[in-house]
């Protein structure tokens, strides 16, 4: 049977069905164990030029550490969590926020496992598991609740997280979130601006602390602008929450409406385009009947909608900064000095 042959620097043949070491590496670069064991683990003390060595030589070599040594060794798994909310409201998300903390996690030691949470209810699970079996050595969580059951969880196991979301908790912890009470403030205004007097609002998942601070904002905006201010219940008989279909019907619903809301504000990009969908049925014209400011995660909707006035929320770096702030906790840098909010950004188009 053939096998390639890579020839090491001191002489020394490695065939491809054997497993590439630091010694392998140390070998073919002519450097010793120790250097080669320090510049991947990020070591800042070495030269640029010898880190880069090394980092190629493990590139073309195929190196793959040893997960069960490491933790042997330093009781570390150079590993970080992605806990993420399944839904399917915000398109995207998922793809951009794996994809900002992805990019953050090149050239260091650590890689990155990602935990799909489709029922909330079971997310406790999620990270009890983490937390039992010392699986990573930090965790990001996305789509908080007030009183975040995970939350909870790693606080009294002190150990490191970062929430993609606030929460109502006394015990400090890290967090980046969308800064809601902006985009909620800015929606309204521009609708205030474009005349609309009877403005709608439809929110997403009424458990997090999302909703709560949006809604909020909304009611203070509206009152100080001097219009009249509903909230969309999009949950259904109290209970599930609408379908897109659903809210489709619910958009014809109000266009037939005598006093039909002139402005709309959705945080949902699926809603939205359900929402559209079913006041142009209804025979609304947007930008003359009835105006609409959603939340962008994607370019979907300006494809389909290029008018339509958006505020946009840069998950990938959202991604990048929840990064930043896990790898500074893992550190030891206290929680409260790693609250960050990231500022919405307008797109006006019409």
């Amino acid at each position: 049977m053939n096998q390639k042959t890579t020839i090491s620097s001191k002489g020394r043949a490695t065939t491809a069905n054997q497993r590439v070491t630091l010694r392998t590496i140390a070998d073919v670069t002519g450097l010793s164990l120790s250097t080669v064991s320090l510049s991947l683990r990020g070591g800042t003390t070495l030269k640029q030029e010898t880190r880069d060595k090394v980092a190629e030589a493990a590139a073309a070599l195929g190196y793959v550490p040893d997960r069960a040594g490491v933790r042997l060794r330093t009781g570390k798994t150079n590993v970080i969590a992605l806990v993420l909310d399944g839904s399917g409201d915000s398109i995207d998300f998922a793809r951009k926020m794996i994809q900002g903390i992805g990019q953050s996690i090149q050239g260091t030691r650590y890689h990155m496992t990602v935990t799909p949470e489709f029922d909330r209810h079971q997310s406790p699970d999620n990270i009890r598991y983490i937390l039992d079996n010392r699986t990573a050595d930090g965790v990001i969580i996305t789509h908080t609740t007030p009183r975040d059951k995970r939350v909870q969880l790693m606080i009294d196991a002190d150990f490191p997280f970062v929430s993609h979301g606030r929460t109502e908790f006394y015990t400090p912890h890290a967090y980046h979130d969308f800064h809601a009470e902006v985009f909620a403030t800015m929606a309204v205004d521009r609708l205030a601006a474009k005349g609309a007097r009877n403005v709608l609002l439809a929110v997403g998942d009424d458990s997090t602390t999302n909703h709560h601070n949006i809604v909020t904002a909304y009611h203070r905006a509206a009152a100080k602008a001097g219009i009249n201010a509903q909230i969309l219940d999009t949950r259904l008989d109290g209970l599930r929450f609408r379908t897109h279909a659903e809210m489709r019907t619910l958009g014809l619903e109000l266009a037939k409406l005598a006093d039909h809301p002139d402005g709309i504000i959705c945080d949902s990009e699926m809603y939205s385009i359900a929402l559209l969908s079913g006041l142009q049925e209804g025979g609304l014209m947007l930008g003359r009947d009835v105006h609409m400011i959603y939340k962008q995660t994607s370019d979907i909707v300006p494809t389909l909608f290029p008018t339509l006035d958006s505020i946009r929320e840069d998950v990938f770096a959202a991604g990048v900064e929840l990064t930043r702030l896990l790898l500074k906790r893992i550190e030891g840098e206290p929680a409260q000095q790693l609250q960050t909010l990231a500022e919405p950004i307008a797109s006006w188009r019409s």
